[in-house]
């Protein structure tokens, strides 16, 4: 079965770096649109960042310039790389996968999702 593994996450101070990484099984990979959303406490969850099974990269303009996605097609895993972290950004973080490759802002489109890694920043 299709298996989406989240690591990275922890308790870091306001302005340090995280990079998570989300490791994908039971899928073709290289055929799926990836992405990250993030959902804080008693908030809905959100996008965060996406990637095509081309490249092509989107991210919400709230961390635009901060965040990076990445993806390595011979490890089956995509990456986000989180720098400048803000209180803001605390959230649990999930790895999603799309079929067709398009990477899209829009969860509905995701129908593999992992269990979600816990990001805190303190101030």
């Amino acid at each position: 079965q299709v298996q989406l593994v989240e690591s990275g996450g922890g308790l870091v101070q306001a302005g340090d770096s995280v990079r998570l990484s989300c490791a994908a099984s039971g899928l073709t990979f290289n055929t799926y649109g990836m992405a990250w959303f993030r959902q804080a406490p008693g908030k809905e969850r959100e996008f965060v960042s996406t990637i095509s099974r081309s490249g092509m990269t989107l991210s919400a303009d709230s961390v635009k310039g901060r965040f990076t996605i990445s993806r390595d097609n011979a490890k089956n895993t995509v990456y986000l790389q989180m720098n400048t972290l803000k209180p803001a950004d605390t959230a649990v973080y999930y790895c999603a996968a799309a079929p067709g490759g398009y990477g899209t802002p829009m969860s509905h489109n995701y129908n593999y999702w992992g269990r979600g890694t816990q990001v805190t920043v303190s101030s």
